[in-house]
């Protein structure tokens, strides 16, 4: 579980905590968690949305740290959501937790699909589909009321 936490945070976080604050951070979280799926880090896909399903209902110390991962990981998204709104590059009526709520839902959806249809298509209709729910391929991120 270490192990796969320190390959997540190499591969995923790190990447997305290096770009500009806010939209940015976003888009590159996503980016890196599907070329973390589509390079097979682990084989099965991303290893907690897979330990998620397996372990959801067995309680114990195991199901405890994969729903702090997970919930970590939401957080995550939801700040880089927050600070995308303090610099007017959403909607001010977004709400980060619900954008961090369907964020990571396509991520894992993408995750499922492309794990078990083998198909790469998958992570690139979920890449066009996160573009668009960020507003990044119209070219225009900036608020509205």
């Amino acid at each position: 579980m270490d192990e796969a936490e320190r390959i997540l945070q190499a591969e995923v976080v790190q990447p997305a905590l290096a770009a500009r604050p806010g939209l940015a951070q976003l888009a590159a979280v996503c980016e890196a968690y599907f070329s973390y799926v589509e390079r097979s880090v682990f084989p099965g896909g991303c290893f907690f949305a897979a330990t998620a399903l397996e372990m959801g209902t067995r309680p114990g110390p195991v199901k405890d740290r994969v729903a702090a991962i997970n919930s970590g990981f939401t957080a995550l998204l939801a700040a880089f959501a927050a600070a995308a709104l303090e610099q007017h590059q959403l909607p001010a009526r977004e709400d980060p937790g619900r954008l961090a709520f369907e964020l990571h839902a396509i991520l894992l959806g993408a995750d499922t699909k492309f794990i078990l249809n083998d198909d790469p298509a998958a992570l690139d209709l979920a890449r066009q589909i996160i573009r668009q729910r960020l507003g990044l391929d119209n070219g225009s991120n900036a608020s509205e009321s």
